[in-house]
């Protein structure tokens, strides 16, 4: 991209320069592929550690921008098939634990470990030296915010090498006739349709995120349903509880300074509400999984209705809250 292969420390061709916000940081890459008639884009953030990835439909001329959870889903899968060897170490995969499922359905089938760590790669990181001290071959490790982790040499998020190892599958698929959104049609198809939706609200005051988490634990009986469909189990990261281990206590690390509450529900869908770190917001996930992608797709969307209309209350609070841009 002609526009943005110098340096720009005020990153002027962008409204904001981080390929997660969307399609707005990548309208030139796409003006560019258009132009040159490439079908696939590789985009990194400024300083490199995430990878957005874009194909074009050739049938209708469009542009798809894969979200996180697929990148991640169709890099986790490859790093399987080229690792999984005879004789070789066993292999292990991490995710952050409000990311896609779908790699822990893929290790089910496959017969590979497959665990989940609190967000954020010193998490990951620090797990997969544990497990490489116990033998196992950790190939692969994401998080849904477009952080990959492929391999051992860069042994953090890293968009460089996800992104030459994208584009290494990119060319074998080609070469079968496949394109990337084929190929992962191909594994839902195969492993399960996981279908997700992630976004947050702003809030302007401490108290309105209290008042919310309040309602949300209502106690400590919880919120018992979400959509309709019935709470399996609870897991509070911020109490360090979880309802369906032995002794109530969560496998992952507890953190009172925030707030981080898990619903699984009984169809196995999976409903995560936390506070960032960093920003006054209210981060929320949704995935679920169904026998086909427009069962998957119409469950999610119930479920996030759910979560805004009855957990968040986006409307009830009004100005109390922001939702981001469209």
């Amino acid at each position: 991209v002609l526009e943005q292969q110098d340096p720009d420390p005020n990153f002027t061709t962008v409204a904001f320069p981080n390929p997660e916000e969307g399609e707005g940081a990548l309208k030139l890459a796409m003006k560019t592929a258009d132009e040159s008639g490439s079908t696939v884009i590789l985009a990194n953030d400024p300083d490199a550690d995430r990878l957005a990835v874009c194909e074009k439909d050739e049938s209708s001329g469009s542009w798809r921008l894969f979200t996180g959870n697929e990148i991640g889903n169709l890099l986790g899968h490859w790093m399987f098939s080229v690792s999984n060897k005879v004789d070789a170490p066993p292999l292990a995969m991490l995710a952050s634990t409000v990311s896609s499922k779908f790699l822990s359905a893929v290790a089910a089938k496959e017969n590979f470990l497959f665990e989940e760590t609190l967000t954020g790669f010193k998490w990951m990181g620090n797990r997969s030296e544990e497990l490489r001290d116990q033998g196992y071959n950790v190939v692969f490790a994401y998080e849904e915010a477009i952080g990959y982790c492929c391999g051992s040499v860069v042994k953090d998020k890293d968009g460089v090498s996800a992104a030459a190892i994208v584009a290494e599958m990119v060319l074998k698929l080609r070469k079968e006739g496949k394109t990337l959104a084929s190929h992962l049609d191909a594994l839902k198809e195969k492993y399960g349709y996981f279908v997700g939706r992630n976004s947050y609200v702003k809030f302007f005051e401490d108290s309105v995120m209290e008042e919310i988490f309040d309602e949300v634990r209502n106690g400590n009986d919880y919120v018992s349903d979400i959509g309709g469909v019935k709470v399996a189990s609870v897991r509070d990261l911020t109490r360090g509880y979880d309802s369906s281990s032995d002794d109530g206590k969560s496998k992952l690390p507890a953190d009172p300074t925030s707030q981080f509450v898990t619903f699984t529900l009984e169809n196995g869908a999976v409903v995560s509400l936390r506070t960032s770190g960093t920003e006054p917001k209210l981060k929320w996930y949704v995935e679920a999984v169904g026998g086909s992608e427009q069962e998957g797709r119409e469950m999610c969307e119930r479920l996030v209705q759910g979560v805004l209309d009855n957990m968040i209350k986006v409307e009830a609070r009004g100005d109390k809250l922001e939702l981001p841009p469209t």
